[in-house]
């Protein structure tokens, strides 16, 4: 009895496990076939949109720009303990005239993003005693020690 309850566990337990990997998927799928028929100065936005869909994200500005993402991950390997490896990082960028015909498209897929350099540089904030935290703080503080404002009405009919 004791191994059967085994033989049935074990293989409940190898039948749950693939052998297949599990890809994510996110945004447009083939975006570069896709978007080989996008044809500048001829296609329009809604043409645009048959082919592709609405936009991942729309750029702001003059020109009406639509940005189209894909990108697919999967599970890496049991030494990496299940962390994502990047498969597939397309993107592309379409500029729209203002009467809604392509007039540029850009492709940029996994190795053009390894190229591109991104600034180094930080912001610093310099933290003062009078910024916006600190008077939202100070009144939170005047409110919790004197809720209902009589410290305040003394103060003033005494300087009266």
């Amino acid at each position: 009895m004791y191994r059967l309850f085994i033989i049935i566990f074990i293989s409940v337990f190898i039948q749950n496990c693939s052998l297949n990997k599990v890809i994510k998927r996110h945004g447009v799928q083939n975006l570069q076939k896709k978007s080989e028929k996008i044809i500048l100065y001829k296609t329009n936005k809604n043409d645009v949109f048959e082919i592709l869909g609405p936009p991942s994200t729309y750029s702001l500005g003059d020109i009406d720009t639509l940005i189209y993402i894909e990108r697919a991950t999967s599970s890496s390997k049991l030494s990496k303990l299940g962390g994502k490896k990047l498969l597939i990082n397309n993107i592309l960028v379409i500029e729209l005239n203002e009467r809604g015909i392509a007039l540029k498209k850009d492709f940029f897929d996994k190795e053009d993003m390894k190229r591109i350099d991104f600034t180094k540089k930080t912001t610093q904030k310099d933290y003062s005693n009078k910024d916006f935290v600190y008077d939202f703080l100070s009144n939170i503080r005047k409110k919790i020690n004197d809720p209902l404002g009589k410290k305040r009405s003394l103060k003033k009919s005494n300087a009266d």
